[in-house]
């Protein structure tokens, strides 16, 4: 069926708007028209009000779905390695109770001063001052200070650090300050410090 261009554009010139009052007797082609504008603008409305809506819940519940999925394969990546965190903590409990074995006990930090001092000796240095100081608390463990001047060379210096660094037990030295002496040598200040664990009714 061949479509009349010439008559369609007739109809169309001929068209007055009054004319929708009897759509039913329009030409053919303004009434194709009409329908065609009523089902866009019935589209259009109906994406407007419903689909517009429903579009953007499912992107809300597409990332929300990926979230969840992301947060799934972390959790499942733990769970996989679940046995290996437990050894893990197992190593860690006993390397945690080797080094509280390390820290000595209430009874054991008199008999640790002494092996302090006695270390100064051994390297041949002079103990001008051997001052323990108050114990502090930190939390699980307890600080005990010693304040501590010396004189000697430098080689009986790295003697005495050496030798507290193979110590039993725990002591760091902190604070260190070296000078010359008059007359040869040379004099360190420094603070010893031994830590013991703090008992449950501390």
């Amino acid at each position: 069926m061949a479509i009349d261009l010439a008559k369609i554009k007739s109809d169309l010139e001929s068209f007055d708007v009054n004319d929708l009052k009897n759509i039913g007797t329009a030409p053919l082609a303004v009434r194709i028209i009409v329908i065609a504008v009523v089902v866009i603008a019935i589209l259009g409305l109906g994406y407007y009000f419903d689909t517009k809506e429903q579009l953007l819940r499912l992107e809300q519940l597409e990332r929300k779905e990926q979230d969840l999925r992301r947060k799934f394969e972390a959790r499942q990546r733990k769970a996989a390695n679940l046995e290996a965190y437990k050894a893990q903590l197992e190593e860690m409990k006993t390397a945690f109770g080797a080094m509280l074995r390390q820290l000595p006990s209430k009874t054991e930090i008199p008999s640790l001063l002494v092996d302090i001092s006695e270390t100064g000796l051994r390297s041949g240095l002079t103990i001008d001052l051997f001052q323990p100081q108050a114990e502090a608390k930190k939390g699980f463990y307890a600080e005990k200070p010693i304040k501590l001047e010396m004189r000697g060379n430098y080689e009986e210096m790295a003697n005495f650090a050496s030798g507290v660094a193979t110590l039993p037990r725990i002591v760091t030295l902190h604070d260190i300050e070296i000078a010359p002496v008059k007359g040869g040598g040379l004099s360190m200040k420094a603070t010893a410090k031994t830590y013991r664990y703090l008992e449950d009714n501390e």
